[in-house]
């Protein structure tokens, strides 16, 4: 079979070693040279509050180099102390932590994005530009504030028993939040999640602040990244990875085409015309196994992950009770070259134990095989988010066989 004419095993194999799954695990404590490489390959952590198990942003390292200490991430993105601040967060896949280097990137989205990303925030932003001034003094005078802190040195109080939902946040908070969008602030985070938002050119060097790319440019640059990062992809896959629209990344694509950046090729069950980054490597095995966030850029785009894995993934969190089919939080369980589990997991940081509160295996998949390392996955995730146990639900058609193993391991 030619190298333009892919069977979708291939297409699995070249996706996962794209993303990173064919390189070797350290042998000892990752370090920032290995942070870097994942991000390499990734090009973003996507990021979620969810903390229900592990915040998003933190699992896509854990998922390829195994336990890290999460202070890796934190000093990369938020608390470089005297070293180089490797990653900016802004709105790429999502919210999502990006390599420094490519802030110049998303010029035009600060652009387009000016006034706010939502509606009611830009409503808000166009009735404030004197509160926006006062935001952007206290913030120059007092370095990284929440909202809160930046309410209460201008005296602004909002009425007792206002809910906290997103539309009741108060305008500092919508203004914070279209100067963050325009560019105008960055931010950074603390070990609860809040956003402190501080003046961008004191979080983004001078050099990529100031750097400005052409719109057309910008998107061809972040197409042969999504390229790169996902090995072998359709439009619609490379349009996903930074959430642009297909009406620009075509002729990006048309561009990486003619140059030689890009190979079309057909993939087999694939409906669309699939591109080929050129240095892909196709390897013979995959030989890992991975927990993977639910926002892992491997499955992140669900249509894809159907093409690739044949893997149908609905993410339930804001879905009934009732109504959910696999639970609140479901991990996918990645296993050699497929997709073969999923489990609904939740840490018990008071108790210690990681819960397993549902498990399943998917159809054909062996059994035994799939327990017996899912639970030393389990076990070694366990260990890395500071718990003493895993204790398995009887929930779920792989359940038993899980809890047999975990019992044995």
């Amino acid at each position: 079979m030619s190298r333009t004419d892919l069977s979708v095993a291939q297409a699995r194999r070249i996706a996962l070693a794209a993303q990173g799954f064919a390189d070797r695990v350290p042998s000892g404590a990752p370090t920032m040279a290995h942070l870097r490489r994942v991000i390499g390959r990734t090009r973003l952590f996507q990021m979620d509050s969810v903390n229900i198990a592990a915040r998003a942003h933190y699992l896509p390292l854990f998922s390829r180099l195994g336990p890290y200490d999460q202070a890796l991430l934190d000093r990369a993105a938020w608390r470089p102390g005297r070293g180089e601040r490797l990653l900016v967060e802004y709105w790429a896949h999502e919210a999502a932590l990006i390599p420094m280097g490519d802030w110049p990137l998303f010029g035009w989205r600060r652009d387009e994005f000016r006034d706010g990303r939502y509606r009611y925030t830009r409503d808000v932003m166009r009735r404030s530009r004197v509160l926006a001034g006062d935001v952007h003094a206290v913030i120059a005078e007092d370095g990284p504030s929440t909202p809160r802190q930046i309410e209460d040195r201008l005296g602004i109080e909002r009425p007792a028993g206002t809910p906290g939902g997103w539309w009741h946040r108060g305008e500092v908070k919508h203004v914070c939040e279209a100067m963050f969008a325009a560019g105008d602030l960055s931010a950074t985070r603390n070990e609860n999640f809040m956003r402190h938002y501080d003046l961008t050119e004191r979080v983004v060097d001078a050099d990529n602040a100031t750097r400005q790319v052409d719109r057309a440019d910008a998107h061809r640059e972040l197409t042969a990244r999504a390229a790169s990062a996902l090995g072998v992809a359709t439009v619609a896959d490379l349009a996903d990875y930074y959430r642009t629209k297909t009406a620009d990344v075509r002729p990006a694509v048309d561009d990486l085409v003619a140059r030689g950046d890009l190979t079309p090729v057909t993939v087999e069950g694939w409906r669309d015309q699939a591109y080929l980054d050129p240095t892909a490597k196709i390897p013979r095995k995959i030989d890992r196994s991975a927990i993977l966030s639910p926002f892992d850029p491997l499955v992140f785009f669900r249509p894809r992950a159907e093409r690739l894995f044949d893997f149908h993934y609905r993410i339930e969190i804001y879905v009934p009770e009732h109504k959910r089919v696999h639970g609140y939080y479901v991990l996918p369980y990645l296993l050699g070259d497929d997709i073969v589990a999923r489990v609904d997991l939740k840490a018990d940081r008071k108790a210690g134990s990681l819960l397993v509160l549902a498990a399943y295996l998917e159809d054909g998949r062996p059994e035994p095989e799939v327990a017996e390392r899912l639970a030393a996955d389990l076990t070694s995730m366990a260990g890395w988010l500071g718990l003493h146990r895993v204790e398995v639900a009887e929930v779920g058609n792989l359940a038993a066989a899980l809890g047999g193993a975990v019992g044995r391991s």
